[in-house]
């Protein structure tokens, strides 16, 4: 248990930021599910605008900690690629 004031601060800030965090990931997990379920449906045109709404939260993500860098970029290539397969 916090003793000093400065920890008890600290534990607050800690919740905060927590539940910030939480709603962030789950913004940014909607939209790669969004994605995913236009992929799975096989519309291209459906799963590119939900790829282009999804790159910039994953790139906020990123931007916020919620994410690393590396990790944003390597979901909207993988998903990029799939959702060019279903062009051809």
């Amino acid at each position: 248990m916090a003793n000093t004031p400065s920890a008890k601060k600290a534990t607050r800030k800690i919740e905060a930021r927590t539940a910030v965090n939480k709603s962030r990931r789950s913004r940014v997990r909607t939209f790669v599910r969004r994605v995913e379920e236009a992929i799975t449906a096989g519309d291209h045109q459906v799963a590119f605008e939900a790829l282009r709404a999804a790159e910039p939260e994953l790139h906020r993500a990123a931007q916020k900690g919620i994410l690393h860098a590396n990790v944003a970029a390597r979901k909207v290539s993988r998903l990029n690629s799939r959702v060019r397969a279903l062009q051809a």
